[in-house]
C-alpha cells in the first residue's frame, strides 16, 4: 500500500483509508475488520464524534488500541447533539471545539488525535475563531494536524487563505466530479484532498447495474443516464471499483480515498480493486463519458 504525505504535516497516510462509520456495532466484529485493514497496509482510520453520538469513536478506539503507534487516527468536530433529544446543531465555536476534543480523546482512548477535522462549515461561521481553536490544540499537543470536511467552494477558499489546514475531505467520484474545479487550487496551497463517496453509494462497484436499477438516478444523472453511463464505463474497464479508485487517485491533489467496509469481504474487494491496474488512457476515457459538473451554490 502506497503512502503519501498529508498536506504539510509530518503525517503519512495510506492511499486507501478506512472510513469507520460503516463498522458493525459489535466490538468483536469491528476488531476483526480493523485488524485485517491494518494487515492489508491501511494506516489511516477516519471517524467522527457525530457517528453514533460518540459510540463509533469508542468502538474505533478499542479496536485500534493495539495498533495505535502504527496508524493515523482522524476524527471530526462541529456537530453538537443533545443527550436528551439527540437533536444536532452546528457549533464551530472555540469553546465547543476545545471542550469536545477532550471528549473525543477520552472515547478514542488516546492522548493525541492525529488529524482533527471541522465536520462541515458555512460562510457565516466565525472561521477565525475556529482556526484559533485548532491552533491552540496543536500547541497543546492534543492534535497533530487539522483540516476541514467541506464541499463548499467559498468555505474551502476561506480556509485556504487564512489557515494552516493540511487536508480537506470532499465527496469526489467519477459520478460526482464537481470538486475538480478546485483540485489544482487546493494542491497549490499544499493541502491534501481526502475523498469520500468515491464508490458513489456502491454504484461504482461490482454491483453497479443492480444498484442502478433500484435508484431513480444519482445527483444530476437521471435513471436512464445513470444506467447508460455505467454500461459505458464497464466497456472501458470491467472492474468499475478499480476504475473508480484510480480515477480519483490519479489527480496529484488527492492523497487518500476513504472507503468504508462493514465486512471483511467488502474490505478485501476494495484492496483488490486498488491493486488492479488501470491505465491513464482508461481514466481519460472514463472522464470523457461522465459529467464534469460544477457546484452551483456556496460560491460567494
Amino acid at each position: 500500500m502506497k503512502v503519501q504525505p498529508l498536506g504539510k504535516s509530518e503525517l503519512e497516510v495510506s492511499e486507501i483509508a478506512f472510513g469507520c462509520m460503516s463498522l458493525p456495532e459489535n466490538s468483536q466484529e469491528a476488531e476483526v475488520i480493523i485488524d485485517e485493514a491494518v494487515s492489508l497496509g491501511i494506516n489511516y482510520f477516519d471517524t467522527a464524534d457525530l457517528y453514533g453520538h460518540g459510540k463509533n469513536e469508542e468502538l474505533v478506539g478499542r479496536a485500534l488500541k493495539k495498533h495505535r503507534d502504527r496508524i493515523v487516527l482522524a476524527t471530526k468536530v462541529g456537530n453538537e447533539w443533545s443527550p436528551e433529544t439527540g437533536d444536532v446543531s452546528w457549533n464551530p465555536t472555540k469553546s465547543y471545539i476545545t471542550g469536545q476534543v477532550k471528549e473525543s480523546l477520552r472515547r478514542l482512548g488516546t492522548d493525541t488525535i492525529d488529524l482533527y477535522q471541522l465536520h462541515g462549515g458555512m460562510i457565516e461561521d466565525n472561521a477565525e475563531e475556529t482556526v484559533e481553536a485548532f491552533e491552540q490544540l496543536k500547541r497543546e499537543g492534543l492534535i497533530r494536524a487539522y483540516g476541514i470536511s467541506s464541499i463548499r467552494p467559498n468555505v474551502i477558499r476561506r480556509f485556504l487563505d487564512m489557515s494552516a489546514i493540511d487536508s480537506n475531505m470532499m465527496q469526489y467520484s467519477l459520478l460526482d466530479r464537481r470538486p475538480e474545479e478546485l483540485l489544482d487550487e487546493i494542491h497549490a496551497a499544499g493541502v491534501s484532498v481526502v475523498t469520500r463517496g468515491t464508490l458513489a453509494k456502491g454504484l461504482l462497484t461490482g454491483e453497479a447495474l443492480e444498484r442502478a436499477a433500484l435508484q431513480d438516478g444519482y445527483l444530476s444523472y437521471s435513471k436512464d443516464e445513470l444506467f447508460g453511463t455505467l454500461k459505458e464505463l464497464l466497456s472501458v474497464h470491467s472492474n468499475l471499483h478499480a476504475l473508480a479508485l484510480h480515477s480519483v487517485l490519479s489527480h496529484d491533489a488527492v492523497t487518500s480515498v476513504v472507503a468504508g467496509a462493514s465486512s471483511r469481504q467488502q474490505l478485501r474487494d476494495t484492496i483488490q480493486a486498488y491493486k488492479t491496474p488501470v491505465s491513464a488512457e482508461q481514466i481519460t476515457e472514463a472522464k470523457s463519458l461522465t459529467k464534469a459538473d460544477r457546484y452551483d451554490k456556496h460560491r460567494d
